[in-house]
């Protein structure tokens, strides 16, 4: 399938999920990261979940990275130059939600793509070659080309791989786990 069908087919899908299962398949996978080899490290980028768009809730995975005392990392969207800016969450972090309901901080320590180390993204879909499809204006592609080779990219799915996206380019930056709340993908081999 190409990129806008999986975007309208799973879009549709989200719509049937319940708030209920948004909470159990979110604390799901958040239970299944704690499996994946990638706690050593010290700067986890995280997305802050638009409820209005039923995304994982990512506060599951808040709340393990708090308890590792690792740094959380959460941007901030810029609508003109379709780049995000990151910081620094800490206790006097304020966020609010922009106009497209994306809660951002107002403020902060701004940290730089290089240092970070795994990267927590949201994600429409994805295929079985670590592809993945999101909302489609290429935030993500943008900011994890700053980032450091080695970066870890795991991208959060309520729904399992589709066999194969036929549109790929070669800009689209792909995964190294897609996490769904049954099942890990690996695409590092």
């Amino acid at each position: 399938m190409t990129k806008n069908e999986l975007r309208k087919t799973h879009k549709r899908l989200r719509k049937t999920i319940s708030e209920e299962q948004i909470e159990d398949f979110s604390l799901d996978i958040a239970n299944q990261l704690l499996t994946l080899p990638i706690w050593e490290h010290e700067f986890y980028h995280l997305f802050l979940s638009i409820t209005e768009h039923k995304e994982v809730n990512t506060d599951y995975i808040l709340n393990i990275l708090s308890g590792k005392d690792k740094h959380i990392v959460i941007s901030k969207s810029d609508f003109t130059t379709l780049e995000m800016s990151h910081f620094l969450l800490t206790d006097s972090t304020k966020i609010i939600k922009n106009e497209w309901n994306i809660p951002e901080p107002v403020n902060g320590i701004s940290i730089s793509p290089e240092q970070i180390d795994v990267v927590f993204i949201p994600l429409l879909a994805f295929d079985k070659s670590g592809n993945r499809v999101g909302y489609g204006k290429g935030y993500y592609d943008k900011f994890l080309s700053k980032c450091r080779p080695k970066t870890i990219k795991i991208g959060l799915s309520f729904f399992e791989s589709t066999e194969h996206i036929i549109d790929v380019y070669d800009g689209d930056i792909g995964l190294d786990y897609c996490v769904t709340p049954n099942k890990i993908y690996s695409f590092t081999d």
